[in-house]
C-alpha cells in the first residue's frame, strides 16, 4: 500500500527511544524526509545512521525539549534543510514512578514544562505552514494509563491525560484545513522504558523482572509484548494520505491489553 507520504516532511520528537526511532524509520521507509529530534546525542546518532538510504534525506537535532527559546531555531532549520514540516510525532519522557500522593509541586512543574509545554509549543509553530498548504499530520504518543491509569505512575497517568482534550480540541479546530490531529496509545511494547518500569515494579514487590515481565505477558490477550514496529506501523498510516479522514480519534496499539471498551 502507498501511504503517499513520499517526499513529506516529518519531525519525530524523542527519536532516539525505542518508539520515536521506529516511527522514524517506519516514515522514513514510506520515502519521507526525516527530522529525528532527541535529548540523547548517542540516541538520536544510533537513530540517524539506522535511517541510511531509507530516508530520502535525514537530520538529527539535540534537543532539550524543555528548553522553549531552542524552539524557533531548530524548526528553522528543519525548514531550511528539509523543508517545512508536514507531519509532527508528538513523544515526550515519561516521569519517575510515584503515588498521587507522594509528588511535590516541584516535580509537577518540572514535568508540565517538558511534557506538555513543548507539545502545545512545536505543534503551535508549525501549525500555520500546515494550514497554508491545506496538509498535516499532528500525532501524539501518549500512555494507555490516559484510558486505564497504571499503579504508581500517576505523574504520568495524570499529565498525558491533558493531551487527550488538547488534540481533541485542536482536530475540531484545523480539520478544514486538511490537518488530522490524533493519539496513539501503546500498551507494553519492549523498549527501555517498559524494561525500566519492570524493574523498578520488581524492585518495590520484592520479586524479579522476569516474574513481572511474565505476569503482564499473561494479561495481554495476544500474549505478549508488542514490538516497537508494530506500533511505528500504525503512526505511519495515522500520518498517510490515507488516514485524511481519522481525525480526533484515540487509537489503541496494545494486543488487547486495555480491558475497556
Amino acid at each position: 500500500m502507498d501511504l503517499g507520504i513520499a517526499g513529506r516532511v516529518a519531525l519525530v520528537l524523542g527519536a532516539g527511544g525505542g518508539l520515536g526511532s521506529a516511527i522514524a524509520q517506519a516514515l522514513a521507509t514510506e520515502g519521507a524526509r526525516i527530522a529525528a529530534a532527541d535529548v540523547n546525542a548517542a540516541a538520536l546518532e544510533t537513530t540517524v545512521e539506522r535511517l541510511g538510504a531509507a530516508a530520502a534525506a535525514a537530520i538529527g537535532l539535540q534537543w532539550n525539549l524543555a528548553d522553549a527559546a531552542a524552539i524557533g531555531g531548530n524548526i528553522a532549520r528543519i525548514e531550511a534543510e528539509l523543508g517545512p514540516v508536514d507531519i509532527l510525532v508528538n513523544i515526550t519522557g515519561g516521569p519517575p514512578p510515584g503515588a498521587a500522593q507522594d509528588i511535590d509541586r516541584a516535580l509537577w512543574v518540572s514535568q508540565f514544562e517538558s511534557m506538555l509545554l513543548p507539545v502545545f509549543a512545536i505543534t503551535g509553530a508549525v501549525l500555520p505552514g500546515m494550514r497554508q498548504r491545506k496538509w498535516g499530520r499532528i500525532i501524539t504518543s501518549t500512555s494507555s494509563g490516559v484510558i486505564a491509569p497504571i499503579p504508581n505512575l500517576a505523574v504520568s497517568n495524570a499529565l498525558r491525560s491533558s493531551l487527550l482534550g488538547w488534540s481533541k480540541s485542536l482536530s475540531r479546530e484545523v480539520a478544514r484545513d486538511g490537518i488530522t490531529c490524533n493519539i496513539v496509545v501503546p500498551g507494553r511494547i519492549m523498549t527501555q522504558r517498559i524494561i525500566q518500569l519492570d524493574r523498578a515494579k520488581a524492585e518495590r514487590e520484592g520479586t524479579s523482572i522476569e516474574q513481572v515481565a511474565a505476569a503482564s505477558t499473561d494479561s495481554i490477550p495476544i500474549g505478549r509484548y508488542g514490538r516497537p514496529e508494530e506500533y511505528a506501523d500504525a503512526v505511519a498510516f495515522l500520518a498517510s494520505d490515507r488516514a485524511a479522514y481519522i481525525t480526533g480519534s484515540i487509537v489503541r496499539v496494545d494486543g488487547g491489553l486495555i480491558a475497556s471498551i
